[in-house]
């Protein structure tokens, strides 16, 4: 085994060779000169952290995330860090790493939970998510919003107080200009709608009432026209006609009926064709979401905005009411002391009361019973971190980046990830085109070229897929070599299931062994998982490693997706010592290196 000079070989050397519990372990003993660097790094703005497989890019993160938050704590303690991760067992596997290096303020979250009250619980197909993870998408979202502002094809009767009113093209027409013309989001903007409907019904009234005087005057005060729009207001058949035209929405709403919809589908996506519509399409408005809907809903709430004027009201309510606590503990306290005892005491001793005032108190009160800093930012989508941090950042969609930048406006991260890795076709393969029009060029890149995980004789297999996706990529550097030759075994359909239980019965070692598949297998095959074996396909192990993979269908793997090489070479590089391949067909042209064993 050769460690290629690396610092704290030993300590570095057992660590890698351990086996694999399915968490991921402190690092500490084992960070290298240039992981070192990168953790400490004083750059103010976007650090992009590149390397390829193994190269620790996951431990620096979090070393990085353990030293601002030492360094800057003061800053960090009141806006929290922000760390997403590619999945949920990601997540799982780093854990336990913060807690162990003394930090508990940070939020984990993916992309698909970080929408507040939505979980990601449907899967897209590949075409459907590169379609939302689009900038076009912006204009869709835009234009089915503004679909909901809608001009009544013919007049609606409505009858207010025994007189008969007419709500019609014209009058409706002209109060959704005025609202629009605010530029307000639209739930911001309904109030101007309501109040230029509200206003058109009265002045109809009005005319109708003074129309039946023999004089032709007017009865009507200006207070009683302020009444009858008050009364207006509240009036069910108007307030129903009103709500029919600008209605109150949320995001949730908006996008669940657009993808019910082919009709809305089609007007406010025009530039896509019907089979590209029809990849959005669900069977009913059930408001169940993808990873790839959370930025949508994301860009809904700003598009639609949020009229928390009777939750404002709700929250002044209670303050006024804390302060009344207060102001009445206060005022028992100072009631409690006895007057001979005050008479003499020094004027210099200061009583509680001489010391905080009622408002004052009920700040520290209200202070004593907040959530965690984490826990108030994961429920609130304006929330704004001082660090945000981004584990396989290629895999980020356009709109995906859009919805994270709105959540870190200092613009002061740390992401780490592969563009050679990027597999989700909404993902990217240049930092610059992803970060330019947020940054421009105020970001600065690391390279991680030590690859500790991946042993060289995996390498060697996985350098030929790495000159196929990109030749000018120069790939890490492995720094020991584990002994065990890959290995490739062709089989026939009908038994290829009984190859795989072959293959893990020989796996005679401790650890972990991923059986890496199409999609189609990862459910037929979920009878294979126990402690010790995870059936996956190669999103689900982003991220992750294992003491063992057995590759199966990998030209199956390439044709699944337009970035298919990139998950192969994801796929190869996921284990520390031993990797098999499984193949009923013909293999991929970059394997050709891969030798059938002398025996499985």
């Amino acid at each position: 085994v050769s460690a290629g000079g690396v610092a704290g070989e030993s300590a570095l050397l057992a660590a890698l060779n351990a086996a694999r519990t399915g968490q991921m372990h402190d690092i500490v003993a084992t960070i290298q000169a240039e992981q070192d660097a990168i953790i400490r790094s004083e750059h103010k703005s976007v650090l992009v952290v590149q390397g390829g497989p193994g190269t620790g890019k996951t431990a620096v993160a979090l070393h990085r995330a353990a030293f601002l938050l030492y360094t800057y704590r003061r800053q960090l303690a009141k806006s929290g860090v922000l760390i997403v991760g590619p999945n949920s067992t990601f997540l799982d596997y780093i854990g336990q790493v913060l807690p162990s290096l003394g930090e508990t303020g940070v939020l984990l979250s993916t992309i698909g939970d970080l929408y507040p009250g939505v979980r990601a619980s449907v899967e897209d197909s590949l075409e459907a998510g590169a379609i939302k993870g689009s900038l076009g998408m912006i204009e869709v979202l835009k234009k089915a919003v503004r679909d909901r502002q809608e001009i009544p094809t013919t007049p609606i009767p409505l009858v207010f107080d025994t007189y008969r009113l007419t709500l019609d093209r014209k009058t409706v027409t002209r109060a959704r200009g005025r609202a629009r013309s605010s530029r307000r989001p639209h739930n911001l903007a309904r109030p101007i709608f309501v109040s230029a409907v509200v206003d058109a019904l009265a002045d109809q009234l009005a005319s109708i009432i003074g129309a039946n005087l023999v004089d032709g005057g007017n009865l009507l005060s200006r207070d009683d026209i302020d009444d009858i729009r008050a009364e207006m207001r509240a009036d069910r058949d108007i307030t129903a006609a009103i709500d029919s035209l600008w209605p109150q929405l949320s995001p949730q709403q908006v996008l669940a009926e657009l993808f019910a919809s082919r009709e809305r589908l089609a007007s406010a996506a025009p530039e896509l064709d019907e089979d590209q519509r029809a990849l959005l399409l669900r069977p009913s408005a059930t408001r169940v979401f993808s990873a790839a809907d959370a930025p949508l809903l994301d860009e809904l709430a700003e598009l639609l905005g949020v009229d928390d004027a009777a939750e404002r009201e709700r929250v002044a309510r209670q303050w006024r009411k804390q302060i009344a606590d207060a102001q009445g503990a206060l005022d028992i306290l100072t009631g409690s002391a006895p007057q001979d005892l005050e008479d003499e005491l020094d004027p210099e001793i200061l009583m509680a009361y001489d010391l905080i005032d009622a408002d004052q108190l009920a700040q520290r009160q209200s202070r004593s019973s907040h959530e965690t800093t984490a826990e108030r930012a994961a429920g609130d989508r304006t929330w704004t971190y001082g660090h945000v941090i981004v584990d396989e950042a290629q895999e980020l969609s356009e709109m995906a980046w859009r919805m994270l930048m709105r959540r870190i406006p200092n613009r002061w991260m740390t992401l780490v990830g592969d563009t050679a890795q990027t597999g989700d076709p909404a993902g990217s393969s240049s930092w610059q085109r992803i970060l330019e029009p947020y940054v421009a060029n105020r970001w600065k890149e690391a390279e991680l070229t030590v690859n500790y995980r991946t042993p060289a004789e995996i390498m060697e297999i996985a350098h030929a897929v790495l000159a196929k996706i990109d030749p000018h990529q120069v790939p890490p550097r492995s720094v020991r070599e584990s002994g065990f030759t890959p290995w490739v075994r062709n089989v026939d359909a009908d038994g290829l299931l009984e190859a795989v239980h072959g293959a893990l019965a020989a796996e005679d070692g401790p650890g972990l062994t991923a059986v890496i598949v199409p999609h189609d297998l990862a459910a037929q095959w979920a009878h294979l998982r126990s402690d010790s074996v995870r059936v996956s396909t190669v999103k689900d192990v982003k991220g992750l490693e294992f003491d063992s993979v057995l590759l199966v269908e990998p030209t199956a793997i390439v044709a699944e997706s337009p970035r298919g090489l990139n998950d192969l070479y994801v796929a190869l590089t996921r284990a520390t010592q031993r990797l098999g391949v499984l193949h009923t067909g013909e293999l991929p042209e970059a394997l050709a290196a891969l030798v059938a064993p002398a025996r499985l």
